[in-house]
This record gives C-alpha cells, structure tokens and sequence, in this order.
C-alpha cells in the first residue's frame, strides 16, 4: 500500500452538548472566567517573527462593550509588503515538501484543537465574537477540526484519483503544483472556522500565505495563529496582518506576484476586488485566482403540507441563532395563508421567549451584534420595517446598545413582494415573513417564481412540504436559486465532508468551502508523459511506397 492510502476517511468531530454538570461545561466557564479578567496584546506575524507596531485598536466583548479584552496591533502597506516577501522566501522549501509533512501540520492541529486548544478557541470566539457555548463549538472546536482533517483527504483523493490513463509504453501523470506568488486570504468576523480555513487551504497544497483576518475577530484569529505555530507551522508559510482594509488590500491586489484571492464577506467588497484585479490584470505575474463566498438573502418557502413544527423550528433556528449574522441565516419565510394562519401564533410565542444577554449564562440564544456598525445597519432595518409602507413588525423591533449591541429577535410582515426587507442582506436577527395569496399548486408556483427572482443572492434555501410532488417542484423551480438546498431542513449548519458550501449570482464563486474542488482552485497542474520507447524515425507506416 502507498502512502497516498494511508490516511482514512474522517470522522466528524463530535458535538459536545455542555450539559448542566457535564465536565465540558465545567471546563469552559473556567476558561470564560480565565480569559475574561486576562488582556492580550494580538501582535503581526511576518516570517514567523512578532511585531508590535505601536498603532494599536482594541478587543471589546460585543455584549459587554467596555470591556477590554486586549489590544492588537495594526500594520501598514510595508507590512504588506514584508509579509509578502516572508511568504515568497518560504515558498519554495513548503512546496517541495512531501504533501504527507504538510498534512501533519494541519492534523497536528486538528488533533490540538479537539483536545487542549478546545476551550481557549471556544471561550476567545464567545468573548470576542459573542457566540453561545453551541454556537462556540460547532463552529470553533468542530468545524475548524474538520476542515483540517477533510481538507487532508481530499488532497489525498486529488493525487490519487486526477492522474490520467497511459497509453502501453508510456506514462502520464499528473503534477498538482502550488500556485506562483503568494494567496491572500481575507476572513470574517462571524465564523472563526472560516477564519482557520481560508489561509490553510491553500497552504495545505504548498502554497504561502498573507492573512488578513477581521478586527472584530482578532482574539480568535491570534488564537489559531498560535495553534498553528504550536502545530509545526514553518515561519513565513502564513503572514498574520491586520490593519486597514483598503491599505492592505490595495497593496497586496496590485503586486505582481498576487497568485490567488480567498476570500469570505460582503458582496461589495468582493466585487471591488475583483474590479481592481481586473484593472491591473496585466501586472500580473499569472492570472489570480478569485474564490470567495459572500452574501445572502436565504429563503424557506412552505407548501401547506408542511410539518408545522419542524417549520417553526427551522425559522427560528436559521433565522435567529448567532444574531442571524450568518451569510446563510433564513432571512426571507414565504407561507401560504392558510398555513400562516396556522403557525403564526406558535410562531410568536417562541420567539417572545428566547432570551438575549451574556453569552457566558449558557440559557441566552441570542448574544449581541458584533460591534456599533452593525448595531446602526441593523438597526436602520428594523425602522424602515416601520416606516415602509407594506410591512409591519409582528414581534420585535426592541434593541439597547447601553451594555452590549442587543438587538431582539424580530419577525416582520412584508405584504409587499419586493419589501427591501425582502431583498437585501441584514445580516442580523431579522426574519420578513411573505403571506402568499394563491391557493394550491398555482399559488405555490407563483411563490417559487417570487423566491427565485426577488433578491440577487443564491447562497442557501429550504422548502418544507410532505407533499413529494411540491419538493420536486421547488427543486425544479428554485434549481439555481441556491447552492446549498434544503428540504425539511433549516438552510444553516453546513457540515464539512457532508454538505459542500458555497453559492452563485451575488453570493460569490461557489468554489464549495470543505471540498475537493475548492483545493483544486490552489493548485495549477502540470501534466507530464514520458516515452518509454520513443520513436526513431519521423516516418509513418501508411507513408511505406506501395
């Protein structure tokens, strides 16, 4: 057997629940309670050294804003520049590394963080970031680790399985080399997972890296950087820089040697990068390599055969877990009359008793948004929810930002098809409900057409229905309308090596963060024939005189 067979097919890492008296749960308030009376001080990280620049911002707990977690320190277009050498000198030693030593960096840490390193990233992504200890774990400890791990297999199956045919005496092959130049990788606030991997991903395949994570998720992000570091990471693989975003993007997106863009966050941003790479296109070294995962405006549409209660579960869950700042949170419900008639009321009542606060009181569902920018956007939703005509707040609309950025669950009433609220991204805890007028199979239709062409976003979605005949009629319909689709199911919670994520139209590449063709963007193959007996004359038999 060959090394390439030798790594198996990944388990998930187990949930854990954090039950009342269940050593989990110990453990974590300790680390909560640790970690919330420390302050770090977050430095850069170029070719493995630690800088502290002096130009310094603060860690704030979002639902406890004064407090100070730590400060981290904010580079320029020099560091840019600095971490961009650092990556190239590294390049050429990673590169030609076995893929099975590079691989055991990121299993080593796979291995780190479901073990030691699991409560300090959780409690830094509760603190830092306000997630729930659930919301904590399936992101922090479970995600990242499985990234890691399936990330692994996946390139093993590249290398084993993308090798072609060869004909008798001969042998072809294929070389699935790093990219030239360095990968940027832009990350999010709102999933440290992400956050670990979208610079590893493409190091994983001997690529280099400049990172530039989120301010409002510096805990966290420092955090992986040292898991890494512990893990074996050699210097100048991954560059940690953080500062102003249009300083170092404007640096890094015009270099030569930009090789590739990863990239999660808001459409906007995403298409004013993909417009400077295109007006500097031929400064480029090789063509970059765009990915990035952006929006959305994620729908559920409900036939009347729906199982009410797993509706009302799905709505709530996708719609309000973690604030609703997920890219993938149910932010559009279209409902026959008839079955609003039916749940509505349910409906309010369990939203009316989820409680917001602290994140580390583990009874809280909802913590706060993630810092006074969003607190104002989200905010401004919720008063045009007032103020448009076609829509009214049902339950809801409360929000105080004296102690943390709070905003309560709310759910609104858009009779009105193409509401704003309908349309375009909030990224926080707002669900807009469409009651739709039409009754049976032509009602539905007609729902199906408003879903598909109401918003610009295709990133995730769900229908609910008993009815086998409605389920295909929403899988027809809605076909390019989602890249990750649900059926009975909340359209959030995406599990790597089950569920491939990622979408189209405004909601980015669909390059399927957690899969095989996503490693495929990182690499540029070569491929090679040998001859084992090459020919010795030009001439062809059917050239022979007669």
């Amino acid at each position: 057997m060959n090394s390439i067979s030798r790594y198996p097919t990944p388990a998930n890492e187990p949930v854990l629940g954090y039950l009342p008296g269940s050593p989990e749960r110990a453990r974590l308030k300790e680390a909560l309670a640790s970690m919330s009376s420390q302050h770090v001080e977050v430095p850069l990280y170029i070719g493995g050294k630690e800088l502290r620049t002096g130009q310094t911002g603060s860690i704030v707990c979002p639902h406890r804003h004064r407090h100070v977690l730590g400060t981290f320190h904010s580079g320029s277009g020099e560091h840019v520049l600095a971490a961009i050498e650092a990556a190239r000198r590294a390049q050429p030693e990673w590169a030609e590394w076995p893929w099975e030593a590079r691989a055991a960096v990121f299993l080593r840490a796979a291995e780190l963080l479901s073990g030691p390193w699991r409560m300090r990233l959780n409690a830094a992504t509760m603190l830092g970031q306000s997630k729930t200890c659930h919301q904590a774990e399936i992101d922090a400890a479970c995600e990242l680790a499985d990234f890691w791990r399936w990330n692994v297999y996946f390139y093993r199956r590249l290398l084993e399985e993308e090798q072609p045919v060869s004909a008798p005496g001969t042998w072809n092959r294929v070389d699935l080399r790093p990219l030239e130049g360095f990968v940027l990788a832009i990350t999010p606030f709102n999933f440290t997972s992400i956050a670990g991997n979208l610079p590893t991903a493409p190091a994983l395949l001997g690529n280099t890296v400049v990172w530039k994570p989120a301010q409002t998720a510096m805990y966290s992000a420092w955090m992986i950087m040292e898991l890494l570091r512990a893990s074996g990471l050699p210097d100048g693989v991954i560059n940690f820089v953080c500062g102003p975003a249009q300083e170092i993007a404007q640096v890094a997106l015009r270099h030569p040697d930009l090789a590739g863009v990863h990239f999660t966050g808001s459409t906007q941003v995403f298409q004013a990068i993909w417009r400077t790479v295109g007006e500097n296109i031929s400064a480029y070294r090789s063509y970059p390599r765009l990915v990035g995962e952006t929006g959305g405006k994620d729908f559920i549409i409900a036939h009347d055969s729906a199982d009410e209660e797993a509706l009302v579960a799905a709505i709530i869950r996708g719609g309000y877990e973690y604030q609703g700042q997920k890219c993938s949170a149910v932010s559009r419900v279209y409902v026959s009359e008839r079955l609003w008639g039916r749940i509505r009321e349910r409906l309010v009542a369990e939203i009316e008793g989820l409680q917001v606060g602290d994140v580390a009181d583990f009874r809280t569902f909802l913590g706060a948004v993630i810092d006074r920018k969003a607190f104002d956007s989200i905010t401004g939703y919720i008063a045009a929810a007032r103020e448009l005509p076609g829509g009214k707040i049902i339950v809801g609309g409360k929000h105080d930002d004296r102690d943390g950025y709070f905003i309560w669950p709310t759910l609104v009433l858009a009779e009105d098809p193409g509401h704003r609220l309908l349309r375009e991204e909030i990224f926080g805890p707002v669900v807009t409900v469409h009651v739709y007028r039409g009754q049976g199979e032509q009602g539905f239709a007609e729902a199906l057409a408003l879903v598909d062409r109401t918003s610009p976003y295709a990133l995730t979605g769900a229908v609910f229905a008993r009815d086998r005949r409605a389920i295909e009629q929403a899988l027809r319909a809605l076909r390019h309308s989602a890249g990750n689709f649900y059926i009975n199911d909340k359209p959030t919670g995406a599990v790597v090596g089950q569920q491939p994520f990622g979408g189209a139209r405004a909601s980015g590449t669909n390059d399927k963060a957690g899969s095989a063709p996503n490693l495929l963007r990182w690499t540029s193959l070569r491929a090679i024939k040998e001859n084992f007996v090459p020919p010795t004359s030009y001439r062809y038999p059917l050239m022979a005189e007669p």
